[in-house]
This record gives structure tokens, C-alpha cells and sequence, in this order.
């Protein structure tokens, strides 16, 4: 007996040593003042996912450390409640959107898939092309004949959302590369069984300016809608508004996984939409909902509800919410040429739901002149600016985690609250957000007059973006 506790002292005090010299190593030593500063410019979840990584191969040591990192990545990733979550009324209404394209003088009927492509080429300015309830398959890329015009768009559209099926088993399903046309109340689906064969269902390039997408419901696409440059023109001042984009599983491909994937555009609004599902399972295993890059700018990002994991959120792989500036540009592609200015700038992501992510909720990469505010953040590991040129203003943010300024960048804070998930709403994993115990009002900012509902904000309202 006398033995044993004379082990167990002589452990104790070893422990203690190494801790200290641990700590000296820390404070004292140029490698380790750069890794603490390193550990503390991580999330929780970051720190778990890189030791897991470290541990691999190494059977001994995961035996004895995978069980309790286990453990802490339930506490940091709380498991998401089962069965459908609500969608707070974003994404594909189950109604025409009240407020009609305007500008039309033409409207033609189609019901078949060779009618619908001949319209596409046909279709003049203030056309609706409307196309009778159905399923439509295409194997083929779809591409425009004619410009829309300022108060006369090209428009096609169901007459009622859930009445008109379009399954695409090509890489990209339409290319927009002419100004105003406007797509609204399709159901779209990617059928290939290889998922690099279904990337887009909308490409929107060059001179696709002015592109409207409304009260669509788009399926299982690495990047559901992409919009880029071409030839030096640029699809800009474009709108997403109340669509819903999501996946039925995991994306098997080592392409970018982006529901809503811009890259040099500018000014487009991407506003009540709802993103989800959006997982990788293969290459750098990184995904993010909502990102606007390569040197574009005044991009808006408002009301949208992003789930970036309904289930499983501790499956392999990182998903980010909204970010601007992404995983980076690569300069061949980049608005000015090289992107050495900025990502984005001049961006506002301003009161998003965004939830159930194992990493970042709100995200800037090398972007400044970025507003943030007035967001939701559930279940994420918070938010972050990251490089040199990144500066963002945070103001009015309700959310868990952390935020972190990294690798140079600059952080303005003012009257963000943490998001207490126990007490702050009804239910706060299923996104019953009934108030329980509200934060206390902050002053509201002139330049955000409403909230994540339309409601108007007072002189005071709440952090986050229900008001």
C-alpha cells in the first residue's frame, strides 16, 4: 500500500513538473510563445480536428487520446436534433412570390423538353416562358439566344412552385451569358451518379448581368449556382432571393462544394434564401454555404437561414457558413487580375441564421470593408477574419464561439453578446427561437433598418437577428 502511494506521489509530482516545463516552454521560448499564440487563434473544434489528424497511424496513442477528444468534440459539436429542422420561412416559398417580374408583354407555353430548349434560344425581350407541370429530363447543357432588357426581362418560370420538375445529368444545367433573364418556381435536381458530372445548375458568366433567381428549390449539385467572369465581362448586379439549395448527401468529388459560389462579380444580393447539406467527402474535405471572391465587391448577404450540417455534424471535413473571400482566388481568375488588394470589400452579411457548422459561422479571407452584423450564430465555432488584408466591423452578433482576428487581420468589435444556447430561445438546436431570456437592446444601426423577418428595428434591438 505504502508502495502505491508512493507511486502515485512520485506521478503527481512528475505531472507537475512536465506541466511546468510545459509552461516555461510557452513563456519563455520564441517556438513556444508562436504555438500558444497559434492554439489560441483556433476554435476548439479546429484544435480537436488537427490532433485527431496528428493521431493518425499512431494506434497506441489513439487508443488512449481519440476517446476523450471524442468527448469534447460532443461538447463543442452538439449533435443537431433529428428530423427535419424548421425553415423560419426562407428558401422556396409554397406559393408564387407575390410580387411579379415586371416589364412583360409575351408570354409563350411550353411542355417538353426540346419546346423549352428552343424557347431558351428563341424567347425576345418581355417573354415569360412558362412551362406546363411535368418532370423534364436533360442531358445536355441549355444556353440563351437573346438579351433581356431593363424593364423587359426574358422570364422562365412554372406557374406554381412544386408543378414543374427539371432533373439535369450534365455538368451545367443552364449558361447565363446574356443580361435579364430571370428563372423562378422550378424544382431542379442533379441526377448524375457521378458527382462531378452535375457541378452547376446555373452558370452565370460574362455578360449574365442582371441575372434574377427566385422561389427555386435546387438539389444536389457540388455548386448549385456559379457565377463568374469571361472574356472580361462580368454578371453583375444579379439577385438570389427565396431559393432553397441543399444536397441529399455527402458531394464524392474534389471540386468546390459552394451552394451559392460568386467569384468576381459584383453588387449582387443573395437575400431569404435557404442554404443546407452542403458536405464534402473527398479531396481537402472543406465546404462553405455562401461565399463571394476574387476581387469582387458590394456583395449583400442578408436574411438567409444557413444549416451547414443537418445531421452528423462531426462527420470528417470542414463547413463554414457565409464567408467572404472563401478558401481564396486563384489569381488567373480574379477580377483586377491577381486579387492582391482584396478578396471582397465592401460586403455586408447582415441578419443570417446561420447553424449547426463545425467550423466558422461568418468568415472573412482577405477581405476588407466587411460588415458583419446583426447575425445568428448556432452551434459554430464563431466567427473569424483571416490574413493581412481582412478587416471586418463586427456590430450587434449574437452568437456561441469565438471571435478571432488571425494571421494579421483586424477585428472592430462593438455590442456583439454571446448566445447562451440553454436559456436564450424555446429550443435553440431546433431553431425554435421564441425568446426565453433575451439579451439586452443595443442601438441599432440606421443602415439595417429590419431584421431577419422584415420586422422593423427600433432605435434599440436586440443583438442577432431576430428583433
Amino acid at each position: 500500500m505504502h508502495r502505491l502511494i508512493r507511486l502515485a506521489a512520485w506521478l503527481a509530482l512528475l505531472a507537475a513538473l512536465m506541466a511546468a516545463a510545459a509552461g516555461a516552454w510557452l513563456a519563455f521560448t520564441p517556438q513556444g510563445q508562436s504555438a500558444w499564440a497559434e492554439a489560441n487563434s483556433r476554435s476548439p473544434q479546429e484544435l480537436i480536428r488537427y490532433l485527431k489528424r496528428r493521431l493518425e497511424g499512431h494506434n497506441k496513442l489513439e487508443a488512449v487520446l481519440l476517446p476523450p477528444l471524442h468527448a469534447a468534440q460532443r461538447h463543442y459539436e452538439r449533435t443537431p436534433p433529428a428530423g427535419p429542422l424548421p425553415t423560419l420561412g426562407k428558401g422556396q416559398q409554397a406559393q408564387a412570390l407575390k410580387d411579379s417580374i415586371q416589364g412583360i408583354s409575351l408570354e409563350l407555353r411550353v411542355d417538353s423538353p426540346q419546346a423549352i430548349r428552343q424557347a431558351l434560344l428563341e424567347a425576345k425581350a418581355g417573354t415569360r416562358i412558362v412551362v406546363a407541370p411535368g418532370l423534364y429530363p436533360f442531358a445536355l447543357k441549355m444556353r440563351l439566344g437573346n438579351d433581356g432588357r431593363r424593364g423587359a426581362p426574358i422570364v422562365l418560370s412554372a406557374e406554381q412552385p412544386g408543378t414543374v420538375w427539371f432533373q439535369f445529368g450534365q455538368v451545367e444545367g443552364i449558361l447565363v451569358d446574356r443580361p435579364y433573364w430571370s428563372f423562378e418556381n422550378l424544382d431542379i435536381r442533379g441526377v448524375c451518379e457521378r458527382h462531378d458530372d452535375c457541378e452547376h445548375a446555373f452558370h452565370i458568366v460574362g455578360k449574365g448581368a442582371f441575372t434574377t433567381l427566385r422561389n427555386n428549390r435546387i438539389t444536389d449539385f457540388n455548386a448549385h449556382i456559379k457565377v463568374n467572369g469571361y472574356n472580361g465581362d462580368w454578371p453583375d448586379h444579379g439577385l438570389l432571393a427565396y431559393n432553397t439549395l441543399t444536397n441529399t448527401r455527402p458531394r464524392e468529388t474534389l471540386r468546390s462544394v459552394v451552394p451559392f459560389d460568386l467569384v468576381g462579380a459584383n453588387h449582387w444580393r443573395v437575400q431569404d434564401n435557404l442554404v443546407s447539406n452542403f458536405a464534402k467527402r473527398d479531396g481537402n474535405m472543406v465546404s462553405f454555404g455562401i461565399f463571394m471572391k476574387g476581387a469582387s465587391e458590394g456583395g449583400r448577404i442578408e436574411r438567409n437561414l444557413v444549416i451547414c450540417s443537418p445531421t452528423d455534424i462531426s462527420r470528417p471535413g470542414v463547413r463554414v457558413g457565409i464567408s467572404f473571400g472563401g478558401g481564396g482566388t486563384d489569381p488567373a481568375v480574379c477580377r483586377d487580375g491577381n486579387c492582391q488588394g482584396y478578396e471582397h470589400r465592401l460586403g455586408l452579411a447582415a441578419n443570417n441564421i446561420v447553424a449547426h457548422c463545425n467550423d466558422t459561422g461568418l468568415d472573412a479571407n482577405q477581405s476588407n470593408q466587411i460588415v458583419l452584423a446583426h447575425n445568428t450564430l448556432i452551434n459554430t465555432s464563431g466567427i473569424a477574419t483571416r490574413g493581412t488584408k481582412a478587416k471586418a466591423r463586427l456590430y450587434g452578433n449574437l452568437y456561441e464561439g469565438v471571435a478571432r482576428a488571425r494571421d494579421g487581420s483586424r477585428l472592430q468589435m462593438e455590442f456583439n453578446d454571446a448566445l447562451d444556447p440553454k436559456n436564450a430561445f424555446m429550443n435553440t438546436d431546433e431553431l425554435l427561437l421564441s425568446w426565453q431570456r433575451p439579451p439586452e437592446r443595443v442601438p441599432s444601426l440606421k443602415s439595417i433598418p429590419d431584421d431577419f423577418y422584415r420586422l422593423p428595428r427600433a432605435a434599440g434591438s436586440f443583438p442577432g437577428a431576430l428583433n
